[in-house]
């Protein structure tokens, strides 16, 4: 990987200021550390996936029409690793990249899930742990609540990783609420 955690900070800060979508960054950077811990992956692997996490909407803000095509070209002209490149391409089921590793099944399973939690969070007293499994399970089927997430993939997130939805939304909330302080929440 040619590729550091250290650089990946920095192109996030360099492509992104607003801090909602920062922090949903990290959210899914803690996410995935949860499941490379949850894996075994290996610490150069669980650093590789902590990258897919933070850099996944990198060129969102300033480039949402051709996201993620500029963070993966970014990537590709740093020799990243072909996994991590894989793994941001396929980090939405919209974009058509089939995921290639587990680290790219996870990226996509985690990423809505952890704003649907942070959208729970707000409307609990602005604290993650205030949050319940049962809490996003009932907002998930909330049409009109945080209508901008993908309730399809979430579900098909916790079916990719052949776990419960139940057990998925447990694993990514206690991810989260690691790093409450980070999120302000």
């Amino acid at each position: 990987m040619s590729i550091t955690y250290d650089q990946a900070k920095q192109k996030l800060y360099e492509m992104m200021d607003n801090p909602n979508l920062i922090k949903h960054c990290l959210a899914v950077e803690a996410a995935m550390l949860a499941y490379a811990d949850y894996f075994e992956v290996s610490k150069p692997a669980k650093t590789k996936w902590a990258i897919a996490g933070l850099l996944h909407d990198a060129d969102y803000q300033k480039y949402p029409d051709k996201h993620p095509a500029v963070i993966v070209d970014w990537l590709k002209k740093q020799n990243a690793d072909p996994d991590l490149v894989n793994a941001v391409a396929a980090h939405g089921y919209q974009f058509g990249v089939a995921p290639e590793t587990l680290m790219a099944e996870v990226l996509r399973a985690v990423d809505e899930l952890t704003g649907l939690i942070i959208a729970v969070a707000l409307v609990k007293g602005k604290k993650l742990d205030n949050v319940r499994v049962e809490s996003v399970l009932k907002k998930i089927k909330d049409k009109a609540f945080a209508r901008g997430v993908n309730r399809q993939d979430i579900k098909r997130g916790a079916q990719d990783l052949n776990m419960s939805l139940e057990d998925h939304i447990q694993h990514v909330l206690v991810a989260l609420q690691k790093i409450s302080d980070k999120l302000g929440l």
